[in-house]
Formats: structure tokens, sequence, C-alpha cells
């Protein structure tokens, strides 16, 4: 068992979790109004005080900026994003390849605002290391490497077993590819820090003030956002609220809350270190198709995460980050068999949080004029770099210019809604199961990829 199971995530534990800040005063008239005080809301924020300091922009937040996914996820500064393949299909490699490129320059975007504005977020530029630990893995390895090739040559370096486990000593390492785009971060130093810096600009942040429903506006009155506390009219209210979307009024099936569950060691001793070598503090993942992530911190632990049980009835969230005993112990199970010296290492810290999920699992962001309402999300897991093209695109769409941002594919990109229950529930758990059971063939020594995950793709629209 974990020492800690909960707590919103071990990201606080250093500091402890924070106090909301004040609340909204009562009802309030701005500008623009951003619900949701993680990292779509927060960079949607900065970006447009940055570009008009004139604007009078309001955050509400339910409990604390960062309490969400933002301040729990496993700390990958990359740039991977929800949707590619489908983008490249239904709107054309063309388009697909643009989104990628912006994509790339938004980890350097990311890392350039942070020291700019003095946040410290314990980055460091390692890139992005998939491993493969068996045949059918290293077969979809070495796909995903020559796909890679159609979005730009050399961006992404097939590793031969001995290139991979001389960056990072994963036991049973047949092949590996590396990534220059990615970097290690602290996730709750990086939205906590954000969030002093958009209060700094004069963005009104209210915390401790749940939203519960946000109405369109009309020709004849404004878009809202309604909380207990008051109502926030706007000329534009922006919905930044991920894996807790199901939350509000009439948003039940519009994102799925798929959970995601982590674990942190103890910090381990140098000559772990010394072995294991993870000089480069490349962020970590696999090619399984229940896949792990994983990063060594800034104080030398391994923070390692998966998904655990998928996905509550009826979109339920968690309670402050805690998870399941069976969840800590699958875990804990993938950090032996990847690091067999870290097998006597406590496990000191393990937490929960969810992340959007779109019926095609594929991120969009849209501003509608006629009810002044947009949105950002639905990342998938892949949402801290994505985050920050979201709010830089979302202020180029509330200021009105059309910019290279406003044309990639996401922009506008439609989406049905999620079953009702019981059929989500049923479906979800049904495409993690086959998920299991093709990794467990394959580890056993099945030599291609397993039919089972093919069948959980086609139960996972994607």
């Amino acid at each position: 068992m974990a020492a800690v199971n909960g707590g919103v995530s071990f990201w606080y534990a250093a500091g402890g979790v924070p106090e909301p800040g004040p609340g909204l005063p009562g009802d309030r008239e701005v500008d623009v109004c951003v619900v949701g005080g993680g990292y779509t809301g927060l960079w949607t924020a900065y970006y447009l005080k940055k570009a008009d300091p004139s604007l009078r922009i309001a955050v509400l937040e339910r409990r604390f900026c960062g309490y969400g996914a933002s301040g729990r996820n496993g700390g990958w500064l990359y740039n991977g994003f929800a949707g590619r393949g489908a983008f490249a299909r239904r709107y054309g490699q063309q388009r697909a390849a643009a989104m990628q490129r912006v994509m790339d320059e938004a980890v350097g975007e990311v890392v350039d605002v942070t020291v700019a504005e003095g946040v410290d977020a314990d980055i460091v530029r390692g890139g992005v290391l998939e491993v493969a630990r068996s045949k059918p893995q290293l077969e979809r390895l070495r796909a995903f490497v020559e796909g890679e090739r159609a979005y730009g040559e050399g961006r992404v370096e097939l590793l031969s077993a001995k290139e991979a486990t001389d960056r990072v000593q994963v036991a049973g390492t047949l092949g590996g590819s590396w990534s220059r785009y990615g970097a290690r971060i602290q996730p709750a130093k990086l939205v906590r820090g954000l969030a002093r810096v958009v209060r700094d600009l004069g963005v009104e942040v209210y915390e401790g003030t749940p939203v519960g429903a946000i109405l369109p506006g009309n020709a004849h009155r404004k878009p809202r956002a309604v909380t207990p506390l008051g109502t926030v009219t706007a000329d534009h209210v922006l919905r930044a609220t991920e894996g807790f979307t199901a939350g509000l009024r009439g948003e039940k099936r519009t994102w799925l809350p798929m959970n995601s569950a982590m674990v942190a060691t103890e910090p381990l001793p140098a000559g772990f270190w010394a072995d294991a070598g993870w000089q480069g503090r490349e962020v970590l993942g696999d090619f399984a198709h229940a896949y792990m992530y994983a990063q060594r911190t800034a104080d030398d632990r391994i923070a390692l995460g998966g998904r655990g049980v998928p996905y509550r009835f009826g979109s339920r969230t968690d309670s402050d980050g805690s998870t399941q005993v069976e969840t800590v112990r699958q875990l804990r199970a993938i950090l032996d068999r990847f690091f067999p010296a870290a097998a006597t290492a406590r496990i000191e810290h393990a937490w929960a949080g969810v992340l959007g999920v779109p019926r095609d699992w594929c991120a969009t962001v849209e501003l509608d004029r006629p009810s002044g309402l947009g949105w950002a999300g639905g990342y998938v897991g892949s949402g801290v770099t994505t985050a920050n093209l979201a709010g830089r695109t979302l202020r180029d769409l509330v200021l009105g210019v059309e910019t290279e941002l406003t044309g990639l594919p996401w922009v506008g990109h439609t989406v049905r809604r999620w079953e009702p229950e019981p059929l989500r529930w049923l479906g979800v758990h049904a495409m993690y199961a086959a998920y299991h059971a093709a990794d467990r063939q394959e580890t056993a020594g099945r030599a291609t990829t397993s039919p089972i995950a093919r069948f959980a793709d086609l139960v996972a629209g994607r």
C-alpha cells in the first residue's frame, strides 16, 4: 500500500494542498469569463491579457487552480495530441501535419514562457523515450517511427535495445524510440505558477466557485456562468473544464471522464541511478496497449502511471485523488517489471485523476459567435502541451483575428456525444479489459499484435 492515497496528488506533497483563494463576491460582468482554473483556462487568460491588457477577464475555479488534471498528471510536456490520425483522414495529411508542427513548437513555447515569467516547474528538456518489451510492441514501435516520417524527417529516432537502455535501463527492452520534443515538468508547480502570473497581470481569479451551468447568449442577452455565489455575464464564456465537464448542466455526455492513476516511490539512492541511468531525465513510456508513463522526479523518485479502473459509472469522479488498492498493486507490478532493482522501494504516494475523452478521441477548440460560448479540451491524456496551444487559439478566436492557429483542423471539429448509461460504462470497461487481455497474450509470448486489441480499437471508435 502507499503511505498516502489521494491528497489530490504527490505534486502537492512538499508544499501542501493549497487553500482556495477568494470566491466570487457576487454578480459580475466582464469581457471574458473562463470556467476552469487548469492549464487551458490559465493559458487562455494569460494570452488574452497579454494581447489586450484592457480586457476584463475572470477565471472561475471550483476548488483551487490546479485541482484537476493540471495538478495531477504525469508531467509530460510533449508534442502528442489527441486525434492526429483522424484529422489526417478527415481533413487531409497537410492540415494534420500543420497541427503537428505547431505542437512541436508548443513544447518550446511553454518552456520559454515559464522562463520569461519566472515560473520554476522543474523543467528538463530530455525528450520522450518509449520502449518495446515484446515482439508485438517492437512491431508497433517500428510502425510508429515509420509513420512519423509523414510529419517530417528526423522527428523521431529508432533506437536499438542497447541505445534505448543506454538512456534508461528498463528490464527486457527490445528497442526504443526517442523524440526531442519533450520535457519533464512538475505539474503542480507549473499550474500554480501560471495562476500567480495571471493574477499579477490583473486577471480576476475566483476559487472555491463551482459553476453549475453555462448559458448561451442571444440577440437580447449575453452568455453567462451561473454559480451559487453569483452569476458572471460576459461577451464570451469559455469552458475549460476537461475531465470535469460532465458536472455541468447539459454536458453529461459531452466528454467522458477517464481515470488515470499514479504512484511515486521514495527517493531512490545514488546507486540505483548509477545502474538505471536516466541521466537525461527523459519522460518514459512503452508500447503496451494499456500503456504506462513515467518520469524521474527532481528529488530522484520514480513517478509512474497507468489506467487502473478506467471509468466510474455515471461519469463520477474521484474524491480528492484517492484511487483503488488494486490499482496501486497493478502500478507497483509495472514498476517492478520495468525496474527490478526498485522492487524494495517504498511507494510513498498514490493518486488518481480524470481526463476528458470525446467520443472520437479527438481534441477540439471552438468559439460559437452567436451564443458567445467557447471551449477547448478532450485531450485524452495529452493535455499539458495541447492546453497551451488551446489557450493561444482561443485568444485569436476571441479577438476575431484569422491566424495560422485558427485554421488548424481541430478548430470547429464536431463529434457526437457519448452513449447513455449503462452503455458507456459497459463499453469502456470492455475496451480496457480487452487491452489488458491483449497485453497478457503478448507478454506470454505472442509474436504479433493480439487481435483482441483490434477489437478494443473498434469498440473505442478510434
